[in-house]
């Protein structure tokens, strides 16, 4: 019986520890998410995302972006670096409510190929910032959108 109160006691502090470190856990992830995917301008979310950072233009950063989007809800996107080291990709649409549209986290020691699909509210630019070894790196290029995405 004494083990048993002891295995008890154990698995009680085990559960309460794991217990309290998802609740602050999901605190912070709700914190971010409500700080970075707000309803503002492209420009206080550079500010808010890259702080005190100068974004260097480059040329090898790859996008395949459609000229014209004929469905704004569904826009297909594919970046690839040559830049080494690349740990995170976010991508970013000037017009629309919420500018950014994602952030990935990747490994550095992998090659930097990323698809996805997002939603565009309007005719802008699409902007792809990579940050690699605390470097920033961006592109840009122009998408119209002929149906309304984010909007309606």
């Amino acid at each position: 019986m004494l083990t048993t109160r002891r295995l008890f006691v154990k698995k009680t502090l085990a559960l309460t520890s794991y217990a309290l470190g998802l609740s602050f856990s999901q605190v912070s992830l709700a914190n971010w998410i409500a700080n970075h995917f707000s309803r503002q301008t492209i420009s206080q979310s550079i500010t808010q995302l890259f702080p005190d950072q100068e974004l260097h233009t480059s040329d090898r950063i790859s996008l395949q972006l459609p000229n014209t989007a004929e469905n704004g809800s569904v826009v297909p996107i594919t970046i690839s670096s040559t830049i080494p080291d690349v740990d995170t990709i976010y991508i970013l649409s000037e017009k629309n409510p919420v500018p950014l549209i994602a952030q990935f986290s990747l490994n550095p020691d992998l090659e930097t190929y990323l698809g996805a699909r997002f939603k565009m509210q309007e005719t802008c630019d699409v902007m792809v910032v990579l940050k690699a070894k605390d470097q920033y790196y961006q592109t840009r290029q122009k998408v119209k959108v002929t149906l309304g995405g984010c909007g309606g």
